[in-house]
C-alpha cells in the first residue's frame, strides 16, 4: 500500500518512513499546500493535514501532530510548538521560560496524534505520549525539534539513538497503535 505523509518536517518525514516501512506501506512525499492548522486538539489538526493531503494527492494520507506540554507552563507550548518562538528558538524559549524552576517543577510530555485519511473517506487514528521532564540546558544532537531538552530516565530524546527513543516516544507509542488499527481496518477491508 502507497501512503504520503502529510508533513514539510524533514525530521518527521524520516521517522515516519522509519515507522511505516516495516508494516510493508510505501511512504511518498509530494509537494503540499501549507495549510493553517486551526484545530483546537492535536488529533483535530492531524485531521487537517491528512484529510487536505489526501485530497491533493488522491491517495491514503497519513499526518501527525505532535507537540511538547510542559506542566510549569500550563501545558504551553501544546498544539502551537511548531510556532511557540522563532524557528531555531523554540528549546531556548522553553529553557529561558523554566530558568531557576527546580528539578521537581519540571514535569513535562509529548503527544503525537496519527491521523490516516483514505480517498473513500475511512480514517484511521491513533494517539500516544510520552513523559518525562525538561532538561536544565539542551544535550544531545541526535532527533529534531524539542529532543534534546526533553529527559527521560535521566538521557534527552537528542542523546538517544533512534531505535531506543522509538522504542518509548509519543510518536512511536502513536505509530503501535496506528498500525494496530491500520491492521484491523485492512482485514475488515479483506
Amino acid at each position: 500500500m502507497k501512503m504520503v505523509i502529510a508533513t514539510h518536517n524533514k525530521g518527521k518525514i524520516v521517522e515516519f518512513k522509519r515507522m511505516l516501512e516495516p508494516m510493508g506501506i510505501e511512504v511518498v512525499t509530494a509537494q503540499l499546500s501549507e495549510l493553517e492548522e486551526t484545530g483546537k486538539t492535536f488529533g483535530e489538526n492531524a485531521f487537517i493535514k491528512a484529510e487536505a493531503a489526501c485530497k491533493e494527492t488522491g491517495l491514503p494520507a497519513v499526518a501527525d501532530d505532535s507537540g511538547l506540554c510542559v506542566d510549569y507552563l500550563d501545558g504551553a507550548p501544546g498544539i502551537y510548538s511548531a510556532r511557540f518562538a522563532q524557528p531555531g528558538k523554540r528549546r531556548l524559549t522553553v529553557l529561558e521560560k523554566l530558568q531557576g524552576v527546580p528539578e521537581e517543577q519540571r514535569g513535562a510530555h509529548f503527544v503525537s496524534a496519527v491521523c490516516c485519511v483514505f480517498p473513500n473517506g475511512d480514517r484511521i487514528d491513533a494517539e500516544g505520549k510520552c513523559f518525562g521532564t525538561i532538561a536544565l540546558e539542551s544535550r544531545g544532537e541526535n532527533g529534531f525539534g524539542y529532543d534534546s531538552i526533553f529527559v527521560q530516565e535521566g538521557r534527552t530524546f537528542g542523546e538517544m539513538t533512534d531505535e531506543e527513543k522509538d522504542a518509548r516516544s509519543h510518536r512511536g507509542k502513536a505509530f503501535a497503535e496506528f498500525e494496530t488499527r491500520l491492521r484491523e481496518y485492512l482485514n475488515r477491508k479483506g
